[in-house]
C-alpha cells in the first residue's frame, strides 16, 4: 500500500551557483558519503542535485516538506555500485518512517540542466502521522 509520494525537480545551474556563493550549503545540505561519491564523478553538480531533490521528495512523501523537525542530514541517498539508489533515514525521518510502518523506495534521473526524484512510501500498515 502507498503511504506517501513526493518528487521534486532541481535545475543543476542554479545549485552549482548556490555551491559556489556559499561552499557551506555542501556540509550542510549533505552527508560526507554523498560528498564523496559524487565528487568521484566527472561534473559532480547533477549527481548532488539529484540528491538534493531526493532529500525533498523524501521529506514530502513522509508529508513532512521541510517542517516538523525533518532535516536535509536526516536523508541520505546511498549507492552501492551499480545497485539503484536507496536511502538511509536518521533521527526525526527515522522516527516517523518507523511511525508510519513502511520503507522509502526511489528514483533519480539527471539530464541537461535538470535533476528529478521521485520517492515512494510504501508498507502494508495504513499511514498514521503525527
Amino acid at each position: 500500500m502507498i503511504l506517501g509520494i513526493g518528487t521534486d525537480l532541481v535545475v543543476v545551474s542554479d545549485l552549482r551557483r548556490r555551491m559556489e556563493r556559499t561552499p557551506e550549503i555542501v556540509d550542510r545540505a549533505f552527508d560526507p558519503a554523498e560528498v564523496e561519491y559524487c565528487r568521484r564523478m566527472a561534473d559532480p553538480a547533477p549527481h548532488l542535485a539529484a540528491r538534493f531533490a531526493a532529500k525533498e521528495a523524501v521529506m514530502k512523501a513522509l508529508g513532512t516538506g521541510w517542517g516538523k523537525g525533518v532535516g536535509f542530514q536526516d536523508i541520505v541517498v546511498v549507492r552501492d555500485g551499480d545497485e539503484a539508489p536507496t536511502v538511509t533515514l536518521r533521527g526525526v525521518a527515522a522516527d516517523l518512517l518507523g511511525r508510519i510502518g513502511g520503507r522509502v523506495r526511489l528514483s533519480l534521473t539527471h539530464a541537461g540542466d535538470l535533476a528529478v526524484a521521485f520517492a515512494v512510501v510504501d508498507g502494508d500498515a495504513p499511514a498514521q502521522r503525527g
